[in-house]
């Protein structure tokens, strides 16, 4: 029996551990939850709607327990109260607006036809969901998809394990039957096994884009609907009137909250010839003021980064950036706590340019490189020569400068002073390596269902 286990990034230890089902008992599960989505979906909208929000509500009242065990689990510092906010705030907003996007658009309505295009729900909507924000990535698609008359099959990954178990028991304990909501532990075979056999008939997936490949060759030939958000190297762009201290608080806080482990992350820096020598320096005694530490003190700010694989991979840029001519500017002996393994110090690089692998492949850590530009034109040739496209944070006090820029932009969302925010009103997407699809907004709702037409003839006399 292969077993799925959680090596807590705070000690080095299992944390957590449970047996990966069988694939007969996971197409049992499926089935099962095809079985109940015909009445799921006849069900009334606004007590679908209801009954989400109650597991929301549950979910909410378990924040003793699901703060520590994030801390446990993937290293984000209990003082920063785990994900509630942004699940709670998404959650609600697609709650507000389901009636409005899922009501059919009516083309005729007389006494000689009716026309409509109604949204129905795809069926078993399949959720692989990520350790870094393993609530709030996962309501992304739970919450709609359940809303919509969908069923939903919910894996999370190893390092968060616990994740999905308490989501649907939150869910369920709060009236969502069992069967409509479930969470199955499957290893990544069985997981194939399913996707080939067409057991959903809609996947979403946050993850690697290597995982997202994995995916798209599992489902092919199976005309299966895929949503993908894969990988991100985000960047900024600071302009000569931009407010400086603003920019280096949202950027640095960008660049480095989560132990810079977030899909929409700053990963590298344009400054302004003009505000580049202060920019610096300011995002150098910004970063320096972080504590490293265990997650489980509420003095900590900078937690260990969820496994120390991903923190070598972090390494070996920095180091691989430095030895092409990039310098590091955070002095190591302001963090003893970093132990060569999961607890790794943050960094600010200068001196980089796009030859570096640092400065175009995702680093997905604490570390952000920044360089100096001359000009609107060279900001974006930079910010466009990336294989990934999911937000670009730009700040000026121009808003048509900045839409401007953005049409330029080869990016999902464009963010002007502000950066590393999922607004759950806008749809969540990416170009590129970053994947295909959307979600959340009125466009989430029709990624989770389908057109159909209704002609209606009317017999008259």
């Amino acid at each position: 029996m292969t077993m799925i286990r959680c090596v807590s990034p705070v000690d080095g230890e299992v944390y957590a551990e449970r047996p990966a089902i069988p694939l007969e008992m996971a197409r049992q599960a499926v089935a099962h939850a095809r079985l109940a989505q015909k009445a799921w979906a006849r069900r009334p909208l606004d007590e679908r709607v209801k009954l989400v929000l109650a597991g929301v509500a549950r979910l909410n009242e378990m924040v003793d327990e699901v703060v520590p065990e994030l801390a446990w689990q993937m290293g984000r510092p209990v003082r920063y109260g785990g994900e509630f906010k942004g699940f709670n705030e998404r959650s609600n907003y697609v709650a507000s607006i389901a009636a409005d996007a899922l009501k059919p658009l009516v083309v005729e309505e007389s006494d000689r036809f009716e026309r409509r295009i109604a949204r129905e729900p795809h069926g078993v909507v399949f959720v692989i969901a990520p350790w870094n924000y393993p609530y709030m990535t996962a309501i992304n698609t739970v919450a709609p998809a359940l809303m919509a008359g969908n069923t939903v099959i919910l894996k999370h990954a190893s390092q968060t394990i616990l994740v999905g178990e308490r989501m649907v028991r939150a869910f369920i304990e709060a009236g969502v039957p069992a069967d409509v909501f479930q969470n199955l532990f499957l290893d990544h075979d069985t997981t194939a096994a399913l996707i080939a056999a067409k057991s959903f008939d809609f996947i979403n997936f946050t993850g690697s884009v290597e995982g997202g490949r994995s995916i798209e060759r599992a489902a092919a030939g199976t005309f299966t609907g895929l949503g993908l958000e894969l990988g991100g190297k985000d960047p900024g762009y600071v302009m000569e009137d931009a407010d400086l201290d603003a920019a280096v608080d949202t950027l640095m806080d960008g660049a480095t909250y989560n132990s810079g482990q977030c899909c929409c992350g700053i990963e590298r820096i344009y400054v302004h010839e003009s505000l580049y020598d202060a920019f610096v320096e300011k995002s150098v005694a910004w970063v320096s003021n972080y504590k490293l530490g265990n997650p489980l003190d509420p003095e900590t700010t900078l937690g260990p980064m969820a496994n120390k694989r991903f923190a070598a991979t972090v390494r070996n840029q920095v180091a691989d950036a430095i030895s092409k001519g990039a310098r590091a500017l955070i002095d190591p002996k302001l963090f003893p706590q970093d132990d060569g393994g999961a607890y790794l110090a943050p960094q600010v690089l200068v001196d980089v340019d796009h030859s570096m692998e640092f400065m175009r492949e995702e680093t997905f850590g604490p570390a952000v490189g920044i360089m100096k530009v001359k000009s609107d034109a060279e900001a974006i040739e930079l910010m466009n020569d990336s294989r990934y496209g999911l937000t670009a944070s730009l700040w000026t006090k121009d808003a048509e400068r900045a839409a401007r820029i953005g049409r330029d932009l080869e990016t999902g969302t464009v963010f002007m002073n502000r950066a590393d925010y999922l607004d759950p009103a806008l749809c969540w997407t990416g170009v590129k390596e970053t994947g295909r699809g959307g979600s959340l907004s009125v466009l989430g709702f029709h990624n989770l269902t389908r057109p159909k037409s209704y002609h209606l003839k009317k017999v008259t006399a």
